[in-house]
């Protein structure tokens, strides 16, 4: 089985229930291919200019092991949602434990303030908080 990243952005007028249950539906897609997905919510967030009328939109992450039959319909699916902004699948080597946007697993949980606030500093954090600037 290969591995697949799929990053789309919903509408930014869906509720954390809303996008859920969009997420939920994608992934029941691969997982009835007997596919593995494991998901990521990056929260609502600016676009940077207006696609179909919207501003914001909700950003998740999908990350697919499954073969490419079972990716080609959710990309299938996908395109006729009109909860969906955008899309982009690409075929990875390797899946990341989680990425620098993660917020949480899922919408309802993000919304719900039952994630940590902030995690560890990362190694690059710390890096840069060695540095000063002088104005």
């Amino acid at each position: 089985m290969s591995l697949y990243e799929t990053v789309f952005i919903a509408r930014q007028d869906l509720t954390a229930e809303d996008v859920d249950a969009l997420s939920n539906k994608f992934a029941k897609i691969i997982t009835d291919a007997n596919g593995k997905v494991q998901k990521e919510y990056w929260g609502l967030r600016n676009l940077s200019f207006k696609v179909k009328k919207n501003s914001r939109g909700h950003y998740i992450l999908l990350k697919i092991n499954s073969e490419y039959p079972a990716v080609a319909e959710l990309k299938r699916v996908m395109g006729f949602n009109e909860d969906v902004i955008r899309n982009a699948t690409f075929l990875v080597e390797e899946h990341k434990d989680e990425s620098y946007l993660f917020q949480s697993a899922n919408a309802h949980d993000y919304k719900a303030g039952k994630i940590a606030a902030k995690k560890e500093p990362s190694k690059l954090d710390l890096v840069i908080d060695q540095f000063q600037f002088d104005a």
